[in-house]
């Protein structure tokens, strides 16, 4: 099948504070998005990756690309004001058959296994995410005017990230849905549809990276890479 990656940075980046987005920060020298692009062709320089961009700053990009000499190949396109709509924009880019991995622009050190895992298991079952287990203790908070919260079991639960990956078909159905708030990811979009979503081991280091604390994890992350 046809491998696709679908790069998501059509966002502000407002929490990281300052005007440039965050896909854009330099670190180690290039942008976080650069460093994305060069993970997943390193992971197979044969899938056709699409990025999607806030308006206005394909130029920009444009231009970073050219100074850096980056040579992967890859389309752009415009993002939505939200991701859903970033993802939905970047499906009507895809027309033929095959399995596409939706992908945190931020997220550059995924491991090149979890990528080939996620594929693989989307292979078989149609949708695959990677996730990873909680290390700290975890609380529920139950509303009302008395604080009041109680512990579960972390066991139960993981921690998601990208790429999530599905058959093209079965993310542009999930895709025709109407946006709903619960919608935090691809795959509960998907899982909307009627799709269960099978799991794969994450890796640790696949931060995604929002905060300033962030960027400092990615320098050392960065460093130790070369």
């Amino acid at each position: 099948m046809k491998r696709y990656v679908l790069i998501v940075a059509g966002g502000s980046g407002r929490r990281m504070g300052g005007d440039l987005p965050k896909q854009f920060i330099r670190v180690a020298g290039k942008p976080l998005l650069m460093h994305t692009l060069e993970t997943f062709y390193r992971w197979d320089a044969s899938a056709a990756i699409l990025v999607a961009l806030p308006g206005g700053d394909e130029s920009y990009w444009r231009t970073a690309c050219g100074e850096l000499k980056c040579g992967i190949p890859h389309r752009t396109f415009e993002g939505g004001e939200t991701r859903f709509e970033s993802v939905r924009n970047g499906l009507r880019q895809i027309t033929g058959e095959g399995l596409v991995a939706v992908h945190d622009g931020v997220r550059p050190f995924v491991a090149p296994q979890v990528i080939e895992d996620c594929f693989t298991k989307a292979g078989q079952y149609g949708a695959a995410i990677p996730v990873v287990p909680l290390t700290e203790s975890l609380r529920e908070l139950e509303r009302g005017e008395e604080e009041r919260s109680r512990p579960v079991d972390r066991h139960q639960y993981r921690i998601v990230q990208t790429p999530q990956v599905f058959h093209s078909e079965i993310l542009k159905k999930a895709y025709r849905q109407a946006y709903q708030p619960e919608f935090t990811d691809d795959a509960s979009v998907v899982e909307a549809s009627g799709v269960a979503i099978r799991t794969v081991d994450g890796n640790r280091e696949n931060i995604k990276i929002t905060h300033p604390f962030d960027l400092l994890v990615a320098e050392t992350l960065l460093s130790n890479r070369t």
